[in-house]
């Protein structure tokens, strides 16, 4: 069974020239016997103080919430951006509560932290509602995660300016670097949408439900409630997670376990998760505007009967660290139903892991396609962008909420091998299924672009190639939650259009603005 896991700008006013190293004006001198008496010149300005940031000082207490009523206060913490209020989150949170952004104060995970307790396979109720304010952060170490069980919601809604963070305690103490990862669990939301691959009941009777591998308490997730919400993540930064728990199963910066199509979840940044990116298992998921950088296993990982929405998604992978970009299966018995179908609308994936053998891989049974995309296997070492294995290839719609075929439109390739089989399937009919599509190209050359006046980290916004690609599949035709009017293949098509910019953290893997909260090592002042 698989793991559920895995500016400040130092410048120089003009009336401070002195303090930027240039000579000083001074008077005239003397010369021979001959005096010149002058005025007395005019003392020059002292110069200007360097700006500095300013350092966080710690709140006198812990806020106050409803549950419980007093945050447990351990003290202070400090670090390279100042010194923080250490408030602790409760074990559960057993009433509806809000965790307010106050100055000076950082909350902490505290092992398994659950929102609610489990409402069950056949509940239609919303038990606890935790709500977490724009700019809060939060940070965890070790065994620390956060779980919302079924029934209850996480709304973890913050804004461009001021993105929620989720953290590890050593990001807090300034010890983090590019390779840093798996220094804490991450975010688990267990939801009642449907599943395979059942713990307890079957598929056949519609009584599946999963568990979470690696807890250390029990957590089931599934239900029957297609449309079942977990609530709204928006905005959020999730850095460093991917902690071992029991057992060597690992968690990754979000997992969702059938989770409905009611829960909203925007504007999510995960960042160098020690397993995959984020993982979905089963449900019916719609998501958009994912950055995914630095995953050491699978970026987008999806499974278990997934039927999952995902648009514009931006995946970058850290060197000698990442596997595949996309990996989807359909565990257990591969006829039961719900069969996982997952379709991706918009995405930029560069692939650039020396150790990673194939860039999108389809195995299970399961169904998949992608549409206006762009994948590049940037260093060449990709034994096959695409790989599709088994009867995914060509199977035609039928029995057992079987879709068809893998379906690729307007998809580029720039790959030092387009494809790759397996277990049943040939590199030549996975080439043939992208050939049947519509406006695919095997022999790309991108133009993609850095920002403006950064010269490190890989480029992801569009160039003209990119804006000019012809003809667009509009994807709405296949789904609603899919915009129409869109003019472009991959991600973000411009910088002026860069809806990474601003909430998102930078590092050497890939900087995804020059107006955002600086770099992941450090905790920004928001």
């Amino acid at each position: 069974m698989k793991n559920l896991h895995r500016s400040l700008v130092i410048g120089c006013s003009a009336l401070a020239l002195a303090g930027c190293g240039a000579d000083e004006i001074v008077s005239p001198g003397t010369g021979g016997n001959v005096t010149i008496n002058n005025p007395a010149p005019t003392p020059a300005p002292a110069p200007a103080p360097t700006p500095t940031s300013t350092l966080a000082t710690p709140a006198a207490s812990c806020p106050q919430i409803a549950n419980p009523t007093q945050l447990l206060d351990l003290g202070t913490i400090s670090g390279p951006t100042g010194t923080y209020r250490r408030c602790r989150l409760p074990e559960s949170f057993t009433a509806s509560s809000t965790l307010p952004r106050v100055a000076g104060t950082l909350y902490e995970l505290n092992g398994q932290t659950d929102v609610g307790v489990d409402q069950g396979f056949g509940s239609t109720n919303t038990a606890v509602t935790l709500d977490i304010e724009p700019g809060v952060i939060i940070f965890a170490s070790g065994n620390d995660f956060l779980n919302v069980n079924r029934g209850n919601k996480l709304n973890a809604v913050g804004t461009a300016a001021k993105p929620i963070i989720f953290t590890s305690r050593q990001n807090v103490e300034g010890s983090t670097s590019t390779d840093t990862s798996g220094q804490w669990g991450g975010i688990i939301l267990s939801g009642r949408a449907p599943v395979v691959d059942c713990f307890v009941g079957s598929e056949a009777a519609g009584t599946c439900e999963r568990r979470v591998e690696g807890a250390t308490n029990q957590i089931l997730y599934g239900g029957a409630q297609s449309n079942d919400s977990s609530g709204t993540l928006s905005y959020i930064q999730i850095r460093f997670s991917g902690f071992a728990l029991s057992n060597g199963d690992e968690l990754q910066s979000l997992t969702t376990g059938g989770v409905g199509s009611g829960t909203v979840i925007n504007h999510i940044q995960s960042y160098n998760s020690s397993d995959d990116g984020a993982e979905f298992f089963g449900g019916a998921v719609r998501a958009s505007q994912l950055a995914i950088i630095g995953a050491e296993d699978d970026s987008l990982d999806t499974d278990t009967g997934l039927k999952g929405l995902f648009d514009q998604v931006l995946i970058v992978q850290r060197p000698a660290a990442s596997d595949t970009v996309i990996e989807q299966d359909s565990d257990g018995n591969e006829e039961a139903s719900p069969r996982t179908n997952v379709r991706v609308n918009n995405a930029t994936m560069i692939a650039q892991s020396s150790i990673g053998d194939r860039g999108i891989r389809i195995r299970g049974s399961s169904d998949f396609s992608l549409f206006n995309s762009l994948v590049w296997d940037r260093l060449g070492t990709n034994n096959g962008c695409i790989n599709v294995q088994g009867v995914s290839v060509d199977r035609a719609a039928g029995a057992n909420d079987e879709s068809g075929p893998v379906v690729f439109n307007s998809v580029a390739l720039q790959c030092a091998t387009n494809f790759r089989g397996g277990s049943g399937s040939t590199a030549a009919q996975v080439e043939a299924r992208f050939d049947a599509g519509a406006a695919n190209t095997k022999a790309f050359t991108n133009t993609l672009a850095r920002l403006t006046g950064i010269t490190t980290g890989a480029p992801f916004i569009n160039g003209s190639a990119e804006n000019t690609y012809n003809p667009i599949f509009d994807a709405n035709a296949v789904s609603s939650f899919f915009p129409t009017g869109r003019t472009y293949i991959g991600a973000v098509p411009s910088e002026a259009a860069n809806w990474a910019e601003g909430w998102t953290c930078n590092s050497a893997t890939v900087t995804l603005g020059l107006n955002n909260t600086g770099s992941c090592d450090t905790l920004p002042q928001i």
